[in-house]
């Protein structure tokens, strides 16, 4: 959980100001995330960590209390792509939320962020060729 009246200008500042109980958590998505979308420009958007593909948001992640979140929008073709694998999860219109009480799931993150960042260079090559 981060103080929610500082603004954060990097991710490392979001991190820095994360209650301990999320900070290694945050620390692990950050690199999952990094590793599955390499060229991929780190940033804050909404006042948390956020990575772009031609200026398109691809993911967030977020640290709260009880859980740690990864944020995505639209998530409809996300949701449906893993159903199964995001059933144990409690999900919102943007977010999933990964219980601090369970280990992270390193590889849903990055398949995730694999597939968002597809989606996001499908919707990306659609706008500039004019369809």
């Amino acid at each position: 959980m981060t103080d929610d009246k500082q603004k954060f200008t990097t991710v490392d500042e979001y991190i820095e100001a994360a209650t301990y109980d999320v900070v290694p958590r945050l620390v692990e998505t950050r690199r999952i995330i990094r590793a599955a979308l390499p060229d991929a420009e780190e940033t804050i958007s909404y006042n948390i960590p956020a990575y772009k593909h031609e200026g398109v948001v691809v993911i967030q992640f977020a640290g709260h209390t009880e859980h740690t979140s990864l944020n995505l929008f639209p998530t409809a073709a996300t949701y449906a792509r893993f159903a199964d694998e995001l059933a144990p999860y409690r999900t919102s219109k943007s977010a999933i939320q990964l219980p601090l009480d369970q280990a992270l799931p390193a590889e849903l993150i990055d398949a995730i962020a694999r597939f968002r960042r597809d989606e996001v260079a499908a919707f990306v090559a659609r706008k500039q060729s004019g369809l």
